[in-house]
């Protein structure tokens, strides 16, 4: 019954958002966010700065190691420079997601996700009746395992797509088992101690998004505010249009776009295994009245069968326990969410004894 009920809540939208966009339509009451419970509605783009990390330097330079613990202990992401892709390269990436988008919408419902089903291309998942709806659209594909592939769902339109996702995929998931690494460095701790959490086979998800034109950036979001469940999320945005705000000091904080530069961000999994030394920051997407944006997100966390929890050498007298031992985070995360509950305040650690 309940399925049934979402089910028809999705369909009673008259019109897609892509059609609102191109009519300059008002937003109805399923995309209108009324308040939040998270930071002040204005956001801050020059009193706090996004750090900027040089990925090679953390090989050799103690400084900019320093400089990673730092910014991922307060604010929780950064943008990461000397990744070892070019620009020329970076710009192939999003032109093989604008075109995939730019396909009339009867091509692109071939890879329609099912209701309740996290892969596809749509909008929200509606899992409450009064959740407020994001501005957006979306394509998820799970990457990794290749095995878990769902290939029926990767696009055929544009011919390369399958191939440069492929390759894409596999370069940034080095990146980020370098930067695993180096984040354990950055607290003296061996190189695996996070890395090895996420076990043989962790999940990567690819997720391209597209967020339209809208009337209202006032009131309606791209995206709602959350934070991820992944372990560590790395995105690539837009090349012009900014969107992307992280919640600093209780201040929406404008991300920058720099074209050859990854936004890098923490998700609920590293707070975890950091024991809350590591943040896993709020964020959100607002919207724009004349500009469309694209971005593109992998989001890795570790093997479901894994169990993860604080590593053991970041636990003594002065900084105890903070998290459980806990397996398939992802699914109390999507729990959480349905039932409107902050997932990690639910696996927190507590001695009943």
């Amino acid at each position: 019954m309940a399925n049934n009920m979402l089910i028809s809540e999705e369909k009673s939208l008259s019109k897609s958002i892509q059609e609102m966009s191109m009519n300059g339509d008002v937003p109805p009451p399923q995309y209108v966010v009324e308040g939040t419970s998270f930071g002040s509605k204005d956001s801050s783009s020059t009193l706090i700065q996004i750090p900027i990390i040089d990925l090679i330097s953390l090989l050799s330079s103690e400084g900019e190691l320093e400089k990673l613990r730092s910014a991922l202990s307060s604010a929780g992401c950064f943008q990461a420079i000397g990744h070892g892709m070019s620009r020329s390269y970076l710009d192939k990436i999003r032109e093989v997601a604008k075109q995939f988008f730019a396909l009339p919408e009867e091509e692109k419902q071939k890879y329609a996700r099912a209701v309740n089903e996290p892969e596809g291309y749509g909008n929200d998942r509606i899992v409450s009746e009064k959740q407020v709806l994001d501005w957006s659209y979306r394509l998820s594909l799970r990457v990794f395992p290749s095995v878990k592939r769902r290939l029926s769902l990767w696009p055929k339109n544009p011919s390369d797509f399958s191939e440069t996702l492929e390759e894409f995929s596999t370069k940034v998931k080095s990146m980020m088992d370098f930067l695993l690494r180096s984040m354990a460095r950055s607290l003296n701790l061996e190189e695996g101690s996070f890395l090895d959490q996420f076990g043989k086979q962790p999940l990567m998800l690819a997720r391209f998004n597209f967020y339209p034109r809208c009337s209202r950036p006032d009131s309606v979001l791209g995206v709602k505010p959350h934070t991820d469940r992944s372990g560590i999320t790395v995105l690539l945005q837009d090349t012009e249009v900014e969107g992307l705000q992280i919640l600093i000091d209780d201040r929406w904080v404008n991300v920058p776009t720099i074209p050859d530069a990854f936004v890098v961000n923490l998700g609920d999994q590293m707070q975890i295994m950091s024991n809350g030394i590591f943040k896993s920051p709020m964020h959100r997407v607002v919207t724009n009245t004349e500009k469309l944006r694209m971005s593109i997100a992998m989001f890795n966390e570790p093997d479901p069968e894994n169990e993860i929890g604080p590593v053991e050498d970041l636990i003594d007298e002065t900084r105890p326990r903070f998290y459980r031992n806990i397996k398939n985070y992802g699914d109390i995360n999507y729990r959480c969410y349905q039932e409107g509950k902050i997932a990690l305040e639910t696996v927190k650690f507590a001695d009943k004894f």
